[in-house]
């Protein structure tokens, strides 16, 4: 037999309705963090202002889905071997950091729980970068696959859509080639409101054609030792609001029960003296993303209700537009 005719033939890549039905499992995988927070292969976003918690709070979720227990309020339904790709600690102050939250549950985690120590300085979207990423998941034989945070794996400008579209084709590659979930630490825009959440990441555009699931950390108030999560989910309907404490002593989170989940106040029409105040406040003359962000803090409306204010005002003639800046008309 020819060395040509003993390779197997590649398997078809065009299958009918009928064929993709019997290679479906008989059940959908279960999730590996319920309810719907982190489907298999799904791709959950964490996000939250500087200093939050957001990297305590996800390395709390490495080491319960690494020992399979319920930490955290988070329902782990079983252990999955995990990897960290984490950018910000030198590696020694990480594994202490790990070994202080590792008191609280002992080893169920050990063997289950890996750091990639040579992370820092690969980009996802060049192809070395990404041939290491793909090389650790599979050393790890990693089920989840933790980047902590996002924007030390590219070089990106994640103010420009195109750009950062190009970085969550890089993820999807990670995810499909890995078979892994991802679990993506991400900063959210200098202005939000109060009950954005998918919306509220730099880039949103982009990552919610990506994203499975959203979760953003606030603080609700400065003087309280407690951070509110809120979720979004694209396949299920969120979960209500819920509030952790953070113990110092173990770097652990724990469930205080939900947040009051009041909806959003109606939002009232943004006029004319809202934007001239909102400009009058930042200066006399402002770019077009400084006077939007400034007009959503000041109305807490979304972002296309402010878009749709400024356009509104130029046409007025109660702004004018010159050289990419804006001012009040004279």
């Amino acid at each position: 037999m020819s060395g040509a005719a003993s390779q197997q033939a590649p398997q078809p890549t065009v299958l009918s309705l009928a064929q993709l039905l019997e290679q479906q499992p008989a059940s959908a995988p279960p999730c590996l963090v319920e309810p719907g927070l982190l489907p298999a292969q799904g791709i959950l976003f964490v996000g939250g202002e500087p200093k939050v918690g957001k990297s305590l709070l996800v390395a709390n979720l490495a080491l319960a889905l690494a020992a399979g227990s319920d930490r955290a309020g988070f329902s782990i339904p079983a252990p999955r071997r995990v990897l960290i790709c984490q950018f910000e600690l030198p590696v020694p102050q990480f594994v202490g950091r790990l070994a202080l939250m590792r008191r609280a549950m002992g080893a169920a985690a050990d063997h289950n729980l890996l750091v990639d120590t040579r992370a820092t300085g690969h980009l996802l979207c060049a192809p070395q970068g990404m041939n290491h990423f793909l090389s650790a998941a599979k050393t790890a034989a990693a089920e989840v696959i933790l980047l902590d945070p996002l924007y030390s794996t590219h070089d990106q400008d994640e103010n420009d859509t195109r750009s950062m579209a190009a970085l969550c084709q890089s993820l999807l590659r990670l995810r499909d080639a890995s078979k892994a979930a991802l679990i993506v630490v991400h900063h959210v825009r200098k202005s939000i409101t109060r009950y954005e959440i998918g919306s509220a990441f730099r880039g949103s555009s982009a990552l919610h054609a990506v994203g499975d699931s959203y979760m953003l950390l606030t603080r609700p108030s400065p003087q309280l030792p407690t951070v509110e999560l809120r979720f979004q989910f694209r396949y299920a309907a969120a979960q209500p609001p819920r509030l952790l404490q953070l113990d110092p002593q173990t770097l652990w989170f724990s469930s205080t029960g939900q947040a009051s989940a009041t909806a959003p106040p109606a939002r009232r029409k943004v006029e004319q003296a809202d934007v001239a105040q909102a400009l009058t406040g930042i200066g006399e003359q402002v770019r077009y993303t400084q006077l939007r962000d400034q007009i959503m803090d000041l109305t807490e409306c979304s972002k296309r209700t402010a878009q749709l204010a400024i356009t509104e005002a130029c046409r007025q003639g109660s702004i004018v537009q010159a050289d990419g800046q804006y001012r009040l008309s004279l």
